[in-house]
């Protein structure tokens, strides 16, 4: 006897046809939301060193924004879970563009307790743009999961690698409007978050999260009609040793690229680096970010996930090295050791989601993902606070190479899972 696939009923959606839409609105939303979590990155640990004049707090923002990105996460994640990714994504892109008008009203007004109010709920935008790529793999079949991953990351790096190199210009835009020239970037960012909620809300359809549950639970149904048929889509996760993975990959990418990334800036202006400058590095690792996601996500879904997890964490190795022993007054060694650096974190982020993709269920799936960016956010918080209190006790070439050790740990936990397996 012959298995066939079971049928989806006419009245639902082709899958493929509506994927295709979902991953080109995706990456219009996506590339608007990468020019408004550049903002932060790039000119928020100087504001606050402005404000309170001291380089140990440089690194609060950072946690501000990433800590506000975990309740973001949480939130984000149970409306998604409830109601769909268009009102889930929609509604955190929309607290980004609050947060950033908090921000520019605090610059206004010189006060650092609105600043870190406001960074904490910027940081909402954050959570979003990665939630984001959840959205491109919930209609994707299992063996394309990563590039469908890829393909939403990558439109970030449009936005993410030009909104940097703005803070100049938009920096005199906003002198020009009475505003403080750090605060520039967040006149940017807020546009650029509310346009791409605005996007989803108007063409992300059809939800792909109630799309995909739509279509399973229609050939759960035909094979329970017809006990012959081969669903096709049973779950071939790693139950929760995978979970648990994919968690350690990608909040230790997230906690060492971070701490680097958010001193990096305050390190390169107390070496006589101007913001246009750091503007660039910055912008080259947002680039080293997502722009080689379509290469990542083609190497998981060839070669898996452990591989390119394990060459996350000797990527970042790298970065670290080279960030420690880069001269101070070179632009091109530091732009180079924040090229790595935003590799390895692309090389953890992509085989990290798709191993969680694959691991959890429909019916969890939006839930499960918003804890475990809990978790990522919760990292990168720790990296940003503590690398502003490490930079003024030690020195940036020592939290660079401590970051770089950190990652090894990646190294241990894919084996150990490896073999267990």
């Amino acid at each position: 006897m012959t298995s066939t696939a079971p049928a989806v009923p006419a009245s639902i959606p082709d899958a493929a046809q509506a994927q295709r839409r979902i991953l080109r609105v995706l990456v219009a939303s996506q590339i608007l939301s990468g020019a408004g979590l550049a903002a932060g990155v790039t000119v928020g640990a100087l504001l606050a060193q402005d404000m309170l004049g001291t380089t140990s707090l440089a690194g609060l923002p950072s946690a501000l924004f990433t800590a506000g990105s975990a309740l973001a996460a949480i939130t984000v994640g149970r409306i998604s879970q409830a109601r769909g990714r268009r009102p889930g994504l929609a509604t955190g892109y929309l607290t980004g563009a609050i947060g950033s008008a908090g921000v520019i009203t605090a610059a206004v007004l010189n006060n650092p307790v609105l600043l870190f109010i406001a960074l904490f709920v910027y940081g909402a935008g954050t959570a979003t743009n990665l939630q984001a790529r959840y959205a491109g793999a919930d209609l994707a079949p299992p063996g394309h999961r990563a590039r469908a991953v890829s393909t939403v990351l990558v439109a970030t790096t449009l936005g993410g690698v030009a909104g940097p190199n703005l803070a100049a210009p938009a920096g005199t835009l906003a002198e020009h409007l009475g505003i403080p020239h750090l605060a520039g970037l967040f006149v940017i960012s807020g546009a650029a978050y509310a346009l791409a909620a605005l996007v989803l809300v108007i063409w992300l359809r059809p939800d792909p999260l109630l799309l995909a549950r739509t279509v399973a639970q229609a050939k759960e149904a035909d094979a329970a009609a017809n006990p012959a048929t081969d669903s096709g889509d049973a779950d071939t996760g790693e139950g929760r040793t995978g979970v648990v993975l994919g968690a350690l990959v990608m909040i230790l990418t997230q906690l060492v690229m971070v701490a680097i990334m958010t001193m990096t800036p305050v390190h390169m202006h107390d070496h006589g680096h101007s913001t246009a400058a750091s503007g660039l590095v910055i912008g080259i690792h947002i680039g080293a970010m997502y722009l080689p996601s379509p290469l990542t996500g083609w190497l998981v879904d060839r070669y898996g996930h452990m591989k390119i997890a394990a060459a996350s964490g000797i990527t970042l190795l790298a970065a670290g090295i080279l960030a420690a022993t880069a001269p101070g007054d070179s632009v091109a060694f530091l732009a180079l050791a924040l090229a790595l650096l935003g590799l390895g974190w692309n090389f953890g982020l992509v085989s990290g989601t798709a191993i969680i993709t694959d691991t959890v269920p429909l019916a969890t799936r939006a839930k499960t993902q918003g804890l475990v960016d809990v978790s990522i956010a919760i990292a990168g918080a720790t990296g940003g606070i503590t690398s502003g209190i490490m930079v003024a006790a030690t020195s940036y070439p020592a939290l660079a190479l401590t970051g770089g050790a950190l990652s090894l740990a990646l190294l241990p936990a894919v084996a150990a899972t490896a073999y267990r397996r």
